[in-house]
């Protein structure tokens, strides 16, 4: 290990750190809108299976179902791909956010299932006799408790679907996995260029998890 780092072509890495600077902010980018809308789309799925909405229940179950059970790198090649053979023309980062989306909301809508369903019906009734209509009973009452219980595998989630990000670079968008397939192919330079790739993913994963291991014990504190 020692001459693994001795070894290690410095100014190669240091020439390289732009390129993935800007790949990386393509990463960041796509993972925040893609987490940001599946934790909407999730909860809106969550709150229509919670208030048993039938028809759409049963939509969004079949949704779920399909989503988990097929591969991001699918979901990408039949956007990407797929789609142009009907007519229908999107651009890779589209594709990607749409394929991120999409995977992301069956993981979210059971992350809010889950902590929904641990309110208690006693809570509800009571909230509801003290005259709170549902909006309210929703913001006050439904959603502090819940989210607790959720936190947890939201987070996790989150991570998952940042890790997922890498697959992107199948329909050719220059992610930080794109750029380091690009320059061991161009350089030859593979434990300097898989370095790099292991520090842009430490950089943006230690600080997430960070931030949800500290909301985390705020909810258990003050809820």
């Amino acid at each position: 290990m020692h001459e693994l780092f001795l070894n290690l072509d410095v100014t190669f890495m240091q020439n390289a750190i732009p390129t993935f600077a800007k790949a990386l902010w393509l990463t960041l980018h796509l993972s925040f809108f893609g987490i940001l809308f599946s934790i909407l789309l999730g909860f809106l799925i969550a709150l229509a299976q919670y208030y048993k909405l039938r028809f759409f229940t049963a939509l969004m179950q079949g949704y779920i179902e399909l989503s988990r059970n097929t591969p991001l790198l699918i979901q990408l090649f039949f956007l990407y791909y797929g789609l142009t053979q009907i007519g229908f023309h999107l651009s890779g980062y589209a594709c990607a956010l749409i394929g991120v989306v999409f995977l992301g909301g069956s993981y979210m809508a059971e992350s809010f299932r889950a902590g929904l369903e641990s309110v208690g019906k006693i809570q509800l009734e009571s909230a509801r006799s003290l005259g709170l209509n549902e909006w309210q009973l929703i913001a006050f009452v439904v959603l502090p408790q819940s989210l607790m219980v959720s936190l947890p595998s939201i987070a996790a989630n989150a991570i998952f679907l940042l890790k997922e990000t890498s697959v992107v670079s199948a329909i050719a968008l220059a992610d930080v996995l794109y750029v380091t397939k690009d320059l061991i192919g161009s350089y030859y330079k593979t434990n300097e260029t898989l370095l790099l790739l292991v520090l842009c993913y430490l950089v943006v994963l230690l600080p997430l998890s960070i931030l949800f291991s500290l909301l985390e014990r705020h909810y258990k504190r003050y809820i």
